[in-house]
């Protein structure tokens, strides 16, 4: 993209709410659109603190799938994914097992796909699920970085892999990272120790769709330790996103309020920011993310424990705490960005800022703290849990969306 910007820009305020071509949204927040050799820039006000755009996840779930003891299809085992198909059905990856476990609208099991091997229809290393083409699901696996597809009965149609995968070295490999109702699948390479990745968009048969070249990826740091080195993640540093949005994909990294939309065919349609204030982090908030990693590695004890966390101390930190934690887009065609939240101060919620199919931000949504999200559709969100005794769920959560901005 030129760096030079031809302005036809169309700024957008609450006394200007009639002018909806180009800009609106609900609680009259600041939209300011422009166009930058043929990309069009919506830059948009960040809403103010406290605001609810209206939008309410249900006081409990409508669904919840597993259980400490019970029978067999319930006691859920690294249940990563899950997706919901057109009859209401829930299909849950328990990768534990290498299962497509399915259940009814209810919660109800009623059938179980696939399983571990290596015959067609088997896996040996479930990683990922979603819905494709036909009501069908799509499955992809290690450790050849294969695919299957079932349809809605179960029944396994057909595998294959991405193409030119065979001939290069798993460190050169694209790694499946989404794929669409319409048949693409998006996936990305970036090496271990590469700050940069590529994305590209396939087809159904693992060909090149598209290419939307390099972008910014996760920010590394190489600890020396005598004859060895160490790769760790620098503390707060940058972690790229990625998502299927609408007609194509959007693409960006956290270090920064900007996201970059593409159409299918590569071409950069938009960008997407929001105004954020970037802030220093604290000794306190340093202390807590290490806290938070020590969390995450408790197979180290003893000395291990104490090695791990001098080295976490000896990590350089970013400048500043990332703009933003995550993305993904609704059923609906909107892009919700998960605020980052200071791992000294956590919230009570996850909270999002929702922006419509034309990139205009809408407001604040709250979900539930401890729900990580596999899908928004029009009613519902669909995400994992664990209770306080560890159990693995699935859950259904009620989504309404016709309120208004609060």
């Amino acid at each position: 993209m030129s760096g030079r910007l031809t302005i036809a820009a169309v700024v957008v305020a609450a006394a200007t709410m009639a002018c909806q071509g180009d800009g609106g949204s609900a609680g009259g927040l600041r939209i300011e659109v422009r166009d930058s050799a043929g990309v069009r820039i919506v830059d948009s006000a960040e809403p103010p603190e406290g605001s609810r755009l209206g939008w309410r996840i249900g006081p409990e779930p409508t669904v919840s799938i597993g259980v400490l003891e019970g029978e067999e299809p319930y006691m859920l085992y690294r249940a990563y994914d899950a997706t919901v198909l057109s009859d209401g059905r829930i299909v849950v990856a328990n990768t534990g097992t290498q299962e497509l476990r399915v259940f009814d609208r209810s919660g109800t099991h009623v059938a179980t796909w696939a399983g571990e091997g290596q015959g067609p229809g088997e896996f040996t290393d479930l990683s990922q699920i979603e819905p494709w083409p036909g009501d069908s699901i799509i499955a992809w696996y290690g450790p050849q970085l294969g695919f299957s597809v079932f349809d809605a009965d179960g029944t396994h149609g057909r595998n294959f892999v991405l193409t030119g995968q065979e001939r290069v070295s798993p460190m050169q490999r694209f790694w499946p990272a989404s794929a669409s109702r319409d048949g693409l699948i998006l996936v990305r390479h970036g090496p271990e120790a590469a700050d940069t990745m590529v994305m590209q968009l396939r087809d159904g048969d693992g060909e090149v769709r598209a290419s939307f070249g390099t972008h910014p990826s996760y920010e590394w740091h190489l600890l020396h330790e005598g004859d060895r080195s160490i790769l760790f993640r620098k503390t707060f540093g940058r972690e790229p996103v990625w998502a299927l949005w609408g007609q194509g994909v959007v693409i960006g990294h956290t270090g920064r309020y900007e996201l970059k939309a593409f159409a299918a065919d590569g071409t950069l349609t938009r960008i997407v920011r929001r105004d954020h204030r970037q802030r220093v982090p604290t000794a306190e908030e340093v202390s807590a993310y290490i806290d938070t990693e020590m969390d995450r590695n408790r197979w180290a004890t003893g000395s291990e424990a104490l090695a791990l966390r001098r080295r976490y101390e000896a990590v350089p930190v970013a400048d500043h705490l990332p703009a933003f934690a995550s993305i993904m887009a609704d059923a609906l065609g909107h892009l919700w960005v998960e605020e980052y939240e200071s791992p000294a101060d956590p919230r009570p919620v996850r909270l999002w800022t929702v922006f419509d199919p034309d990139a205009r931000v809408l407001g604040f949504v709250e979900t539930p703290r401890d729900l990580s999200i596999d899908e928004v559709g029009v009613d519902y969100v669909l995400g994992t849990a664990q209770s306080d005794l560890d159990v693995e769920m699935v859950q259904v959560w009620p989504l309404d969306r016709s309120r208004h901005q609060e």
